[in-house]
């Protein structure tokens, strides 16, 4: 019972049924205790920067031929982009099968339009120029302060390709990179033991703030995503791992303390480290891993797709807006780019429904308040998704490229991982 308590993803757990306790008994209580949950992803996020620098920087100067970095980044993007589309094609479809809106009748009239109004206006000020341009930093230290992933990966692409230009300097310098991504683990494996804490003060703060009585009314939402989203990792996800070579659910049993870490803080930013870690044990040789799941953290949000197509046809049929075919095919476009850069940071994924959504005339912005409260506890599947869709990425674009070790995947899925 012991060696069982000291595992980290049992005690995580722990955590997230403590929380859900505190919460639903003392509501104020499991509210006020939202900086566990704060504190601990910030720590996460002190370190994702320079882990993703040093692990893109260094994969790209070892590899040393520039040709291959292209291939892999273009067999990245080919997945990316196919697998997301289907993402979008399926929130659609169950949207519109399931109906999940229908019926509820409501009128935008009465709704409290400043509920949604600081997401609206945070969408509004994201266009396509913009974002663009957000992906250069203003200085090269910027990119590491500014919570951009993109920014960070641009810095370590130059950064690794000049090296690969140095020689036996650049040599050098990516032997340094290597002994500081040791070092930056070392902190990440320090961190993550306050996982518990961490998901515990997440979860006392989300149900202590919404309640699962927020659940009752538009259950028929959530569990519709729910389903929709395990249907997606089951059909579509272990299709591709089973032509990949490996057995899903032996993968997902490998990265559940990482998994867990993602419920209990609902994003997937904090699982990203310890994610690079497990898939290089599994195989996937470094310069794959460094380059394919930062990257897929804002092109390949399965999750957040799913939830993008699905959540616009729950508002359209709930205020009774009759959607065409072309405005349909306006929302599938329009979603395939603004989902791009959606981060796993908590609440992001709402910020680009509303982007979305201001751009299909017909359905009323104001009904986003009618799922402000649910989002909470659709952020948590979103996260989930998206970061086993992106381990799943990872290891096929190594297979692909045939930089992934069959008989090692093999052997570590069977064996498990080693406890934390």
């Amino acid at each position: 019972m012991r060696r069982l308590l000291g595992t980290l993803y049992i005690q995580v757990l722990i955590g997230i049924a403590l929380g859900l306790a505190v919460g639903a008994l003392w509501p104020e209580t499991g509210a006020a205790l939202k900086p566990l949950g704060d504190a601990f992803i910030k720590l996460i996020k002190m370190v994702i920067a320079p882990v993703i620098f040093c692990t893109v920087a260094l994969g790209i100067a070892q590899m040393g031929d520039m040709k291959k970095f292209g291939r892999i980044g273009g067999k990245a993007i080919l997945y990316f982009e196919l697998v997301s589309t289907f993402a979008l094609l399926i929130g659609l479809i169950v949207g519109e099968i399931v109906r999940p809106g229908a019926g509820f009748n409501i009128d935008p009239a009465a709704l409290d339009e400043s509920v949604a109004k600081s997401y609206v206006t945070r969408a509004a000020a994201d266009n396509v120029t913009d974002h663009l341009m957000n992906i250069i930093p203003d200085t090269f230290f910027g990119a590491f302060t500014g919570g951009d992933l993109l920014q960070v990966l641009l810095v370590a692409i130059l950064f690794g390709y000049a090296c690969t230009r140095m020689g036996s300097a650049g040599a050098q310098v990516a032997g340094v990179l290597s002994q500081i991504v040791k070092v930056f683990f070392g902190i990440i494996h320090m961190i993550v033991r306050l996982a518990p804490i961490g998901a515990f003060g997440a979860m006392a703060f989300t149900i202590g703030r919404y309640g699962l009585a927020s659940l009752i009314p538009l259950g028929t939402l959530v569990a519709c995503f729910y389903v929709t989203c395990f249907l997606f990792v089951a059909i579509v996800l272990g299709a591709i791992a089973r032509f990949v070579g490996f057995s899903l659910w032996r993968f997902l049993s490998y990265i559940r303390e990482e998994l867990l870490i993602t419920l209990g803080s609902s994003s997937s930013e904090p699982a990203l480290p310890r994610m690079i870690e497990k898939l290089e044990k599994l195989g996937a040789s470094p310069g794959v891993v460094g380059l394919v799941i930062p990257t897929g953290y804002s092109f390949n949000l399965d999750g957040t797709n799913i939830y993008l197509t699905l959540a616009i046809l729950f508002l359209a049929q709930a205020t009774n807006t009759d959607l065409s075919l072309m405005q349909m095919g306006t929302i599938l476009v329009v979603a395939m780019l603004t989902s791009k850069g959606a981060s796993g940071v908590t609440g992001a994924g709402f910020v680009t429904l509303a982007a979305t959504i201001s751009v299909v005339p017909g359905i009323p912005m104001v009904a986003l308040a009618t799922i402000v409260g649910i989002d909470r506890f659709m952020s948590e599947c979103r996260a989930i998704t998206n970061i086993i869709g992106n381990g799943v990425a990872t290891l096929a674009v190594a297979r692909w490229e045939r930089e992934l070790d069959m008989k090692t995947l093999q052997a570590e899925l069977k064996r498990g991982p080693v406890a934390a």
